[in-house]
Protein backbone atom coordinates (compact mmCIF):
# COMPACT_ATOMS: atom_id res chain seq x y z
CA UNK A 1 0.00 0.00 0.00
CA UNK A 2 1.41 3.34 -0.98
CA UNK A 3 2.37 6.26 1.61
CA UNK A 4 -0.11 8.85 2.15
CA UNK A 5 0.97 12.25 2.37
CA UNK A 6 0.46 13.94 5.73
CA UNK A 7 -2.44 16.35 3.77
CA UNK A 8 -2.15 19.17 1.44
CA UNK A 9 0.63 21.96 1.50
CA UNK A 10 -1.61 24.51 3.05
CA UNK A 11 -3.33 27.87 2.47
CA UNK A 12 -0.01 29.70 1.17
CA UNK A 13 -0.17 27.47 -1.74
CA UNK A 14 -3.62 28.05 -2.64
CA UNK A 15 -4.94 25.04 -0.79
CA UNK A 16 -6.54 24.21 2.35
CA UNK A 17 -4.83 21.95 4.99
CA UNK A 18 -6.92 19.21 6.65
CA UNK A 19 -7.56 19.62 10.19
CA UNK A 20 -6.42 16.56 12.06
CA UNK A 21 -6.72 13.09 11.95
CA UNK A 22 -8.78 13.34 15.24
CA UNK A 23 -11.81 15.48 15.14
CA UNK A 24 -11.62 15.84 19.02
CA UNK A 25 -9.10 18.50 18.57
CA UNK A 26 -10.37 21.47 18.63
CA UNK A 27 -9.90 24.64 20.22
CA UNK A 28 -11.65 23.29 23.80
CA UNK A 29 -9.01 20.57 24.17
CA UNK A 30 -7.31 22.32 26.92
CA UNK A 31 -6.93 23.27 30.31
CA UNK A 32 -9.65 26.07 31.62
CA UNK A 33 -6.24 27.98 32.47
CA UNK A 34 -5.32 28.60 29.58
CA UNK A 35 -8.77 30.72 28.90
CA UNK A 36 -8.80 32.37 32.54
CA UNK A 37 -5.33 33.57 31.29
CA UNK A 38 -6.31 34.64 28.05
CA UNK A 39 -8.91 36.57 29.80
CA UNK A 40 -6.55 37.84 32.46
CA UNK A 41 -4.55 39.09 29.23
CA UNK A 42 -7.63 40.48 27.29
CA UNK A 43 -8.87 42.57 30.69
CA UNK A 44 -5.12 43.94 31.21
CA UNK A 45 -4.69 45.01 27.38
CA UNK A 46 -1.89 42.29 27.22
CA UNK A 47 -3.34 39.69 25.03
CA UNK A 48 -1.91 41.30 21.71
CA UNK A 49 1.56 41.52 22.75
CA UNK A 50 4.21 39.76 21.25
CA UNK A 51 5.36 36.48 23.10
CA UNK A 52 7.59 33.49 22.13
CA UNK A 53 7.37 30.01 23.57
CA UNK A 54 9.25 27.25 23.41
CA UNK A 55 8.40 23.48 23.31
CA UNK A 56 10.89 21.58 24.69
CA UNK A 57 11.49 18.11 27.45
CA UNK A 58 14.00 17.97 30.05
CA UNK A 59 15.03 14.17 29.82
CA UNK A 60 14.75 11.60 27.57
CA UNK A 61 12.85 8.71 28.11
CA UNK A 62 13.37 4.87 28.91
CA UNK A 63 16.66 5.35 30.40
CA UNK A 64 17.94 6.20 27.08
CA UNK A 65 19.82 9.04 25.35
CA UNK A 66 17.88 10.04 22.48
CA UNK A 67 14.28 11.06 21.55
CA UNK A 68 12.31 10.81 17.91
CA UNK A 69 10.29 13.88 17.41
CA UNK A 70 6.60 13.23 16.14
CA UNK A 71 3.59 14.72 16.29
CA UNK A 72 4.78 18.11 14.36
CA UNK A 73 2.44 17.48 11.69
CA UNK A 74 -1.00 17.04 13.67
CA UNK A 75 0.22 20.76 15.21
CA UNK A 76 0.45 22.43 11.99
CA UNK A 77 -3.02 21.23 11.09
CA UNK A 78 -4.39 22.06 14.29
CA UNK A 79 -3.58 25.98 14.01
CA UNK A 80 -4.73 25.93 10.44
CA UNK A 81 -7.83 25.10 11.66
CA UNK A 82 -8.06 26.95 15.02
CA UNK A 83 -11.34 28.49 14.85
CA UNK A 84 -13.93 28.96 17.80
CA UNK A 85 -17.30 28.09 17.04
CA UNK A 86 -20.43 30.03 18.47
CA UNK A 87 -21.72 26.77 20.41
CA UNK A 88 -17.77 26.48 22.06
CA UNK A 89 -17.72 29.88 22.89
CA UNK A 90 -21.03 29.47 24.40
CA UNK A 91 -19.67 26.91 26.54
CA UNK A 92 -16.88 28.80 27.58
CA UNK A 93 -18.82 31.61 28.70
CA UNK A 94 -20.87 29.18 30.70
CA UNK A 95 -17.09 27.88 32.26
CA UNK A 96 -16.05 31.27 33.45
CA UNK A 97 -16.88 33.37 35.95
CA UNK A 98 -19.92 35.61 35.26
CA UNK A 99 -18.03 38.60 35.97
CA UNK A 100 -16.02 38.06 32.76
CA UNK A 101 -16.93 40.84 30.40
CA UNK A 102 -19.03 40.12 26.73
CA UNK A 103 -16.16 41.94 24.82
CA UNK A 104 -13.48 38.68 25.73
CA UNK A 105 -15.86 35.97 24.11
CA UNK A 106 -16.66 38.95 21.11
CA UNK A 107 -12.29 38.74 21.15
CA UNK A 108 -12.81 34.79 20.81
CA UNK A 109 -14.84 34.83 17.88
CA UNK A 110 -12.08 36.99 15.62
CA UNK A 111 -9.24 34.50 17.14
CA UNK A 112 -7.23 32.21 14.66
CA UNK A 113 -3.31 31.79 13.91
CA UNK A 114 -2.67 34.16 11.15
CA UNK A 115 -0.21 36.30 13.63
CA UNK A 116 1.61 33.06 14.86
CA UNK A 117 5.02 31.55 13.70
CA UNK A 118 6.18 28.12 14.22
CA UNK A 119 9.62 26.89 13.79
CA UNK A 120 10.22 23.59 14.45
CA UNK A 121 12.56 20.62 14.06
CA UNK A 122 11.88 18.48 11.19
CA UNK A 123 9.07 15.49 12.41
CA UNK A 124 11.29 11.71 12.75
CA UNK A 125 14.53 13.75 13.54
CA UNK A 126 16.77 12.84 16.78
CA UNK A 127 16.25 15.25 19.57
CA UNK A 128 17.23 15.92 22.73
CA UNK A 129 16.73 17.28 25.99
CA UNK A 130 16.42 21.47 26.51
CA UNK A 131 16.60 21.88 22.49
CA UNK A 132 13.50 23.42 21.40
CA UNK A 133 11.28 21.31 19.61
CA UNK A 134 8.86 23.98 18.30
CA UNK A 135 9.56 27.88 18.74
CA UNK A 136 6.12 29.43 19.28
CA UNK A 137 5.54 33.07 18.20
CA UNK A 138 2.70 35.44 18.40
CA UNK A 139 0.13 37.06 20.35
CA UNK A 140 0.46 36.08 23.83
CA UNK A 141 -3.20 35.11 24.76
CA UNK A 142 -3.40 33.37 21.31
CA UNK A 143 -0.17 31.19 21.96
CA UNK A 144 -1.19 30.40 25.31
CA UNK A 145 -4.43 28.79 23.85
CA UNK A 146 -2.60 26.09 22.15
CA UNK A 147 -0.02 25.05 24.89
CA UNK A 148 -2.16 22.50 25.76
CA UNK A 149 -3.20 20.42 22.54
CA UNK A 150 0.34 20.84 21.40
CA UNK A 151 1.90 19.04 24.40
CA UNK A 152 -0.92 15.96 23.97
CA UNK A 153 -0.38 16.31 19.97
CA UNK A 154 3.61 16.05 21.06
CA UNK A 155 4.08 14.12 24.50
CA UNK A 156 2.64 10.98 23.02
CA UNK A 157 3.49 10.95 19.56
CA UNK A 158 7.39 11.43 20.73
CA UNK A 159 7.30 8.93 23.13
CA UNK A 160 5.94 5.80 20.83
CA UNK A 161 7.97 6.92 18.00
CA UNK A 162 11.16 6.87 20.92
CA UNK A 163 9.80 3.56 22.03
CA UNK A 164 9.10 1.98 18.84
CA UNK A 165 12.85 3.36 17.60
CA UNK A 166 13.94 1.44 20.73
CA UNK A 167 12.39 -1.77 19.98
CA UNK A 168 13.35 -1.06 15.87
CA UNK A 169 17.58 -1.17 17.50
CA UNK A 170 17.46 -4.09 19.88
CA UNK A 171 15.21 -6.50 17.34
CA UNK A 172 17.87 -5.57 14.54
CA UNK A 173 17.39 -4.04 11.44
CA UNK A 174 17.42 -7.07 9.30
CA UNK A 175 13.83 -8.17 11.23
CA UNK A 176 10.41 -7.36 10.76
CA UNK A 177 8.40 -5.28 13.56
CA UNK A 178 4.56 -5.29 13.41
CA UNK A 179 2.80 -3.46 15.54
CA UNK A 180 -0.23 -5.51 17.06
CA UNK A 181 -1.13 -2.97 19.52
CA UNK A 182 -4.93 -1.93 18.82
CA UNK A 183 -6.70 -4.21 21.33
CA UNK A 184 -4.60 -3.22 24.22
CA UNK A 185 -3.96 0.40 23.51
CA UNK A 186 -5.24 3.42 25.48
CA UNK A 187 -8.75 3.84 23.66
CA UNK A 188 -9.32 4.41 20.10
CA UNK A 189 -7.34 7.24 19.80
CA UNK A 190 -4.42 5.57 21.42
CA UNK A 191 -4.21 2.87 19.21
CA UNK A 192 -4.55 5.11 15.67
CA UNK A 193 -2.07 7.10 17.46
CA UNK A 194 0.54 4.35 18.36
CA UNK A 195 0.12 2.72 14.85
CA UNK A 196 1.09 5.76 13.20
CA UNK A 197 4.00 6.83 15.51
CA UNK A 198 5.44 3.24 15.80
CA UNK A 199 5.75 3.23 11.64
CA UNK A 200 7.38 6.00 12.26
CA UNK A 201 10.09 4.94 14.61
CA UNK A 202 10.93 1.67 12.52
CA UNK A 203 7.60 -0.59 12.45
CA UNK A 204 7.15 -2.46 9.21
CA UNK A 205 3.48 -2.88 9.42
CA UNK A 206 0.37 -2.83 11.75
CA UNK A 207 -2.86 -4.96 12.24
CA UNK A 208 -4.61 -1.65 12.39
CA UNK A 209 -6.89 -1.72 9.59
CA UNK A 210 -7.99 1.89 10.26
CA UNK A 211 -4.71 3.27 10.52
CA UNK A 212 -3.52 1.41 6.94
CA UNK A 213 -6.37 3.79 5.96
CA UNK A 214 -5.53 6.86 7.75
CA UNK A 215 -1.90 6.63 7.01
CA UNK A 216 -1.39 4.20 4.76
CA UNK A 217 0.73 1.88 6.71
CA UNK A 218 0.89 -1.34 5.26
CA UNK A 219 -1.39 -4.07 6.98
CA UNK A 220 -0.15 -7.63 8.45
CA UNK A 221 -2.01 -10.10 10.33
CA UNK A 222 -3.10 -13.78 9.43
CA UNK A 223 -6.07 -15.45 12.22
CA UNK A 224 -6.95 -16.54 15.57
CA UNK A 225 -5.99 -19.76 17.96
CA UNK A 226 -10.41 -19.20 17.72
CA UNK A 227 -9.84 -20.21 14.16
CA UNK A 228 -8.27 -22.93 14.39
CA UNK A 229 -10.31 -24.30 17.40
CA UNK A 230 -13.56 -23.37 15.59
CA UNK A 231 -13.08 -26.25 13.60
CA UNK A 232 -13.78 -29.87 13.80
CA UNK A 233 -11.80 -32.14 11.37
CA UNK A 234 -11.84 -32.09 7.93
CA UNK A 235 -15.00 -32.90 6.58
CA UNK A 236 -16.66 -29.57 7.70
CA UNK A 237 -14.58 -28.34 4.71
CA UNK A 238 -17.20 -28.54 1.57
CA UNK A 239 -15.23 -26.78 -1.23
CA UNK A 240 -12.28 -28.82 -1.75
CA UNK A 241 -10.79 -27.26 -5.05
CA UNK A 242 -7.89 -24.97 -4.92
CA UNK A 243 -7.04 -23.13 -8.70
CA UNK A 244 -2.77 -23.05 -9.58
CA UNK A 245 -1.01 -20.23 -9.32
CA UNK A 246 -0.87 -19.84 -12.53
CA UNK A 247 -4.88 -21.16 -13.01
CA UNK A 248 -3.54 -23.48 -15.64
CA UNK A 249 -5.18 -26.78 -13.24
CA UNK A 250 -6.92 -27.11 -10.44
CA UNK A 251 -6.57 -29.43 -7.30
CA UNK A 252 -10.21 -30.97 -7.15
CA UNK A 253 -8.86 -32.22 -3.47
CA UNK A 254 -6.75 -29.92 -1.60
CA UNK A 255 -7.60 -31.45 1.63
CA UNK A 256 -6.24 -35.17 0.45
CA UNK A 257 -3.06 -33.71 -1.48
CA UNK A 258 -2.20 -31.76 2.16
CA UNK A 259 -3.18 -35.53 4.19
CA UNK A 260 -0.65 -36.93 1.46
CA UNK A 261 2.34 -34.61 2.32
CA UNK A 262 0.94 -35.35 6.59
CA UNK A 263 1.85 -39.26 5.65
CA UNK A 264 4.97 -38.00 3.79
CA UNK A 265 6.30 -35.85 6.18
CA UNK A 266 5.50 -38.63 8.90
CA UNK A 267 7.31 -41.27 6.86
CA UNK A 268 10.12 -39.31 6.12
CA UNK A 269 14.06 -40.86 6.70
CA UNK A 270 15.32 -37.92 7.86
CA UNK A 271 13.12 -37.00 10.33
CA UNK A 272 13.49 -40.12 12.04
CA UNK A 273 10.01 -40.27 12.71
CA UNK A 274 9.48 -37.00 14.58
CA UNK A 275 6.18 -36.61 14.33
CA UNK A 276 3.60 -38.90 15.13
CA UNK A 277 -0.26 -38.15 14.70
CA UNK A 278 -0.80 -34.51 14.71
CA UNK A 279 -4.24 -32.59 15.39
CA UNK A 280 -6.70 -33.02 12.55
CA UNK A 281 -8.74 -29.67 13.29
CA UNK A 282 -5.98 -28.05 13.49
CA UNK A 283 -5.23 -29.61 10.04
CA UNK A 284 -8.19 -28.71 8.45
CA UNK A 285 -8.31 -25.29 10.07
CA UNK A 286 -4.86 -24.75 8.23
CA UNK A 287 -6.45 -26.43 4.86
CA UNK A 288 -9.30 -24.61 5.11
CA UNK A 289 -7.50 -20.65 5.23
CA UNK A 290 -4.70 -21.94 2.60
CA UNK A 291 -8.04 -22.25 0.51
CA UNK A 292 -9.29 -18.82 1.40
CA UNK A 293 -5.63 -17.60 1.12
CA UNK A 294 -3.47 -19.84 -1.08
CA UNK A 295 -0.86 -17.06 -1.46
CA UNK A 296 -0.74 -15.91 1.74
CA UNK A 297 -0.97 -18.24 3.80
CA UNK A 298 0.53 -18.04 7.35
CA UNK A 299 -0.62 -19.80 10.39
CA UNK A 300 -0.72 -19.54 14.06
CA UNK A 301 0.91 -23.10 15.40
CA UNK A 302 0.82 -23.01 18.81
CA UNK A 303 -2.92 -24.19 19.26
CA UNK A 304 -2.77 -27.14 20.47
CA UNK A 305 1.37 -28.24 20.59
CA UNK A 306 3.73 -26.66 18.15
CA UNK A 307 6.43 -29.24 17.43
CA UNK A 308 4.23 -32.35 17.06
CA UNK A 309 0.96 -30.63 15.25
CA UNK A 310 1.20 -27.17 14.32
CA UNK A 311 4.31 -27.35 12.75
CA UNK A 312 3.90 -30.73 10.76
CA UNK A 313 0.45 -29.76 9.84
CA UNK A 314 1.87 -26.32 8.47
CA UNK A 315 4.31 -28.47 6.72
CA UNK A 316 1.86 -30.59 4.93
CA UNK A 317 -0.21 -27.70 4.05
CA UNK A 318 2.74 -25.55 2.88
CA UNK A 319 3.95 -28.13 0.76
CA UNK A 320 0.49 -28.69 -0.99
CA UNK A 321 0.42 -25.19 -1.78
CA UNK A 322 3.95 -25.32 -3.38
CA UNK A 323 2.54 -28.57 -5.65
CA UNK A 324 -0.06 -25.78 -7.06
CA UNK A 325 2.74 -22.93 -7.43
CA UNK A 326 2.25 -21.06 -4.39
CA UNK A 327 4.49 -19.84 -1.76
CA UNK A 328 3.75 -19.94 2.27
CA UNK A 329 4.04 -17.02 4.18
CA UNK A 330 5.35 -18.97 7.36
CA UNK A 331 4.24 -19.50 11.24
CA UNK A 332 3.45 -17.37 13.86
CA UNK A 333 4.82 -18.46 17.91
CA UNK A 334 2.49 -16.80 20.35
CA UNK A 335 3.53 -18.64 23.30
CA UNK A 336 6.19 -20.86 24.85
CA UNK A 337 10.14 -20.66 24.67
CA UNK A 338 10.34 -18.63 21.42
CA UNK A 339 14.50 -18.90 20.94
CA UNK A 340 13.99 -22.58 21.07
CA UNK A 341 10.88 -23.12 19.50
CA UNK A 342 11.97 -21.07 16.68
CA UNK A 343 15.26 -22.93 16.61
CA UNK A 344 13.99 -26.17 16.06
CA UNK A 345 11.21 -25.26 13.31
CA UNK A 346 14.13 -23.50 11.34
CA UNK A 347 15.87 -27.17 10.90
CA UNK A 348 12.98 -29.08 10.43
CA UNK A 349 12.20 -26.59 7.91
CA UNK A 350 15.85 -26.79 6.28
CA UNK A 351 15.41 -30.80 6.46
CA UNK A 352 11.78 -30.64 4.53
CA UNK A 353 13.84 -28.33 1.85
CA UNK A 354 16.47 -30.89 1.54
CA UNK A 355 14.82 -34.14 1.21
CA UNK A 356 12.04 -32.69 -0.89
CA UNK A 357 13.63 -30.19 -3.16
CA UNK A 358 11.50 -27.28 -2.46
CA UNK A 359 13.76 -24.24 -3.03
CA UNK A 360 13.60 -21.84 -0.17
CA UNK A 361 11.51 -23.77 2.40
CA UNK A 362 14.51 -23.47 4.54
CA UNK A 363 13.83 -19.92 5.18
CA UNK A 364 10.37 -20.16 5.65
CA UNK A 365 9.49 -16.86 7.46
CA UNK A 366 8.73 -17.27 11.57
CA UNK A 367 6.96 -14.85 13.09
CA UNK A 368 6.72 -14.70 17.33
CA UNK A 369 4.51 -12.46 19.26
CA UNK A 370 3.43 -13.31 22.86
CA UNK A 371 4.01 -9.63 25.26
CA UNK A 372 7.23 -8.94 23.71
CA UNK A 373 9.28 -6.37 24.97
CA UNK A 374 12.60 -4.75 24.55
CA UNK A 375 13.75 -7.06 27.26
CA UNK A 376 12.71 -9.91 25.91
CA UNK A 377 14.12 -9.14 22.52
CA UNK A 378 17.19 -8.54 24.03
CA UNK A 379 16.94 -12.10 26.11
CA UNK A 380 16.29 -13.71 22.54
CA UNK A 381 19.13 -12.25 21.19
CA UNK A 382 21.28 -13.61 23.54
CA UNK A 383 19.89 -17.24 23.79
CA UNK A 384 20.00 -17.13 19.44
CA UNK A 385 17.26 -17.69 17.53
CA UNK A 386 16.04 -17.74 14.29
CA UNK A 387 12.94 -15.37 14.62
CA UNK A 388 12.34 -13.32 11.49
CA UNK A 389 9.53 -10.89 12.10
CA UNK A 390 8.36 -9.89 15.94
CA UNK A 391 4.50 -9.10 16.66
CA UNK A 392 4.55 -6.27 18.96
CA UNK A 393 1.68 -5.04 21.33
CA UNK A 394 1.13 -4.16 24.53
CA UNK A 395 4.71 -2.96 25.72
CA UNK A 396 5.27 -0.96 22.39
CA UNK A 397 1.85 0.79 22.39
CA UNK A 398 0.94 2.03 25.97
CA UNK A 399 5.03 2.74 26.41
CA UNK A 400 4.75 0.28 29.65
CA UNK A 401 7.78 1.15 30.65
CA UNK A 402 7.34 5.20 31.11
CA UNK A 403 4.05 6.49 31.10
CA UNK A 404 4.70 9.99 29.24
CA UNK A 405 7.77 11.87 27.93
CA UNK A 406 7.55 15.17 29.68
CA UNK A 407 7.30 18.18 27.41
CA UNK A 408 7.00 21.53 29.21
CA UNK A 409 5.95 24.88 27.07
CA UNK A 410 8.19 27.75 28.72
CA UNK A 411 7.77 31.70 27.76
CA UNK A 412 11.24 32.49 26.81
CA UNK A 413 10.54 36.19 25.50
CA UNK A 414 7.92 38.90 25.26
CA UNK A 415 7.53 42.15 23.39
CA UNK A 416 11.51 41.43 23.16
CA UNK A 417 11.95 41.14 26.48
CA UNK A 418 13.77 37.65 27.43
CA UNK A 419 12.11 35.67 30.22
CA UNK A 420 13.45 33.11 32.48
CA UNK A 421 11.57 30.54 34.98
CA UNK A 422 13.87 30.08 37.70
CA UNK A 423 13.42 27.03 40.08
CA UNK A 424 15.43 25.17 43.25
CA UNK A 425 15.96 22.21 40.97
CA UNK A 426 18.47 23.01 38.52
CA UNK A 427 16.77 20.77 35.54
CA UNK A 428 13.58 22.72 35.36
CA UNK A 429 15.57 26.25 35.23
CA UNK A 430 14.28 27.07 31.63
CA UNK A 431 16.45 29.07 28.85
CA UNK A 432 15.48 32.60 27.58
CA UNK A 433 15.16 34.41 24.54
CA UNK A 434 14.44 33.45 21.10
CA UNK A 435 17.47 31.04 20.09
CA UNK A 436 18.55 29.34 17.18
CA UNK A 437 19.82 25.65 17.54
CA UNK A 438 22.43 23.86 15.53
CA UNK A 439 24.18 19.77 15.48
CA UNK A 440 27.70 19.84 15.55
CA UNK A 441 29.19 16.72 13.22
CA UNK A 442 32.69 15.37 14.16
CA UNK A 443 35.44 14.11 10.86
CA UNK A 444 33.76 10.30 11.45
CA UNK A 445 30.16 11.94 10.38
CA UNK A 446 28.53 11.06 13.74
CA UNK A 447 26.90 13.95 15.58
CA UNK A 448 29.07 15.66 18.28
CA UNK A 449 26.80 18.47 20.19
CA UNK A 450 23.52 20.35 19.73
CA UNK A 451 24.53 24.07 20.91
CA UNK A 452 21.73 26.94 21.17
CA UNK A 453 22.88 30.10 20.43
CA UNK A 454 21.11 33.70 20.65
CA UNK A 455 18.76 34.65 17.66
CA UNK A 456 21.02 37.48 16.71
CA UNK A 457 24.23 35.56 17.26
CA UNK A 458 26.70 34.05 14.19
CA UNK A 459 26.37 30.82 13.29
CA UNK A 460 28.93 28.06 13.74
CA UNK A 461 31.23 27.64 10.40
CA UNK A 462 32.60 24.26 9.39
CA UNK A 463 36.67 23.96 10.31
CA UNK A 464 36.25 27.19 12.86
CA UNK A 465 36.66 26.24 16.87
CA UNK A 466 33.56 27.09 19.27
CA UNK A 467 33.23 27.19 22.43
CA UNK A 468 30.14 24.54 23.70
CA UNK A 469 29.19 25.35 27.58
CA UNK A 470 26.97 23.69 29.42
CA UNK A 471 24.02 25.92 30.21
CA UNK A 472 24.15 25.26 33.78
CA UNK A 473 27.14 23.54 35.07
CA UNK A 474 30.30 26.29 34.75
CA UNK A 475 33.15 23.36 34.77
CA UNK A 476 31.18 21.49 31.82
CA UNK A 477 32.62 23.11 28.53
CA UNK A 478 34.47 21.92 25.50
CA UNK A 479 36.06 23.02 22.26
CA UNK A 480 34.56 21.38 19.09
CA UNK A 481 35.76 22.38 15.53
CA UNK A 482 32.51 20.98 13.52
CA UNK A 483 32.99 19.54 10.08
CA UNK A 484 29.35 19.65 9.08
CA UNK A 485 26.84 22.11 10.39
CA UNK A 486 23.20 21.74 10.25
CA UNK A 487 20.77 24.36 11.53
CA UNK A 488 17.99 22.06 13.15
CA UNK A 489 14.99 24.53 13.18
CA UNK A 490 12.80 25.00 9.93
CA UNK A 491 9.68 27.19 9.97
CA UNK A 492 6.56 25.35 9.60
CA UNK A 493 3.49 28.01 9.72
CA UNK A 494 4.47 31.40 8.83
CA UNK A 495 1.16 33.02 10.13
CA UNK A 496 0.45 35.49 7.19
CA UNK A 497 -0.46 34.59 3.82
CA UNK A 498 2.46 34.58 1.53
CA UNK A 499 4.91 33.23 3.92
CA UNK A 500 7.56 30.64 2.98
CA UNK A 501 7.47 27.60 5.06
CA UNK A 502 8.50 23.52 4.86
CA UNK A 503 6.11 21.27 3.32
CA UNK A 504 4.62 18.67 5.27
CA UNK A 505 6.65 15.38 3.87
CA UNK A 506 4.64 11.66 3.69
CA UNK A 507 5.12 9.66 6.71
CA UNK A 508 7.01 7.12 4.55
CA UNK A 509 9.49 10.47 4.42
CA UNK A 510 9.39 11.16 7.97
CA UNK A 511 9.91 7.22 8.86
CA UNK A 512 13.23 7.55 6.72
CA UNK A 513 14.45 9.98 8.07
CA UNK A 514 14.02 8.68 11.44
CA UNK A 515 15.84 5.49 10.37
CA UNK A 516 18.73 7.76 8.53
CA UNK A 517 19.02 9.75 11.58
CA UNK A 518 19.12 6.97 13.77
CA UNK A 519 22.14 5.25 11.85
CA UNK A 520 23.90 8.46 11.88
CA UNK A 521 24.26 8.11 15.74
CA UNK A 522 27.50 7.09 17.53
CA UNK A 523 27.00 3.37 18.94
CA UNK A 524 27.51 4.27 22.70
CA UNK A 525 24.64 6.96 22.56
CA UNK A 526 21.86 4.07 21.15
CA UNK A 527 23.03 1.36 23.24
CA UNK A 528 20.44 -0.30 25.93
CA UNK A 529 22.25 0.14 29.02
CA UNK A 530 24.33 2.54 30.15
CA UNK A 531 24.20 4.93 26.89
CA UNK A 532 26.88 7.76 27.06
CA UNK A 533 25.23 11.13 27.20
CA UNK A 534 25.24 12.95 24.58
CA UNK A 535 26.18 16.62 24.90
CA UNK A 536 23.78 19.87 24.97
CA UNK A 537 25.18 23.15 24.74
CA UNK A 538 25.23 26.87 24.59
CA UNK A 539 27.24 29.54 23.14
CA UNK A 540 29.51 31.10 25.41
CA UNK A 541 27.15 34.37 24.89
CA UNK A 542 24.06 33.01 25.67
CA UNK A 543 25.76 31.62 28.87
CA UNK A 544 26.44 34.48 30.20
CA UNK A 545 23.38 36.33 29.49
CA UNK A 546 21.49 33.19 31.14
CA UNK A 547 23.46 33.70 34.19
CA UNK A 548 23.12 37.66 34.47
CA UNK A 549 19.20 37.00 33.71
CA UNK A 550 19.02 34.49 36.65
CA UNK A 551 21.01 36.74 39.30
CA UNK A 552 18.86 39.91 37.85
CA UNK A 553 15.88 37.88 38.60
CA UNK A 554 15.99 36.08 41.57
CA UNK A 555 15.40 37.77 44.95
CA UNK A 556 18.65 38.34 47.23
CA UNK A 557 18.20 36.90 50.57
CA UNK A 558 18.67 38.57 53.47
CA UNK A 559 19.88 36.76 56.95
CA UNK A 560 18.63 38.46 60.55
Amino acid sequence: MAAKSNGPIGEHSGRVLAGPTNPMVTPLLTDLYQFTMAYAYWKAGKHNERAVFDLYFRKNPFGGEYTIFAGLEECIRFIANFKLSEDEIDFVRESLSPSCEDGFYDYLRGVDCSGVEVYAITEGSVVFPKVPLLRVEGPVAVVQLLETPFLNLINYASLVATNAARHRFVAGESKMLLEFGLRRAQGPDGGIGASKYCYMGGFHATSNVAAGKLFGIPLRGTHSHAFVSSFMSPDEIIDKSLRSSDSQSTCEDFVSLAQTWLSKIQWSNSLNGTFGETNQSELAAFTSYALAFPDNFLALVDTYDVMRSGIPNYCAVALALNDLGYKAAGIRLDSGDLAYLSGEARKIFRTIEKEFGVPGFGKTNITASNDLNEETLDALNKQGHEVDSFGIGTYVVTCYAQAALGCVFKLVEINNQPRIKLSEDVTKVSIPCKKRSYRLYGKEGYPLVDIMTGENEPPPKVGERILCRHPFNESKRAYVVPQRVEELMKCFWSGSPGGIREDLPPLRDIRDRCITQLRKMRPDHMRRLNPTPYKVSVSAKLYEFIHFLWLNEAPVGELQ
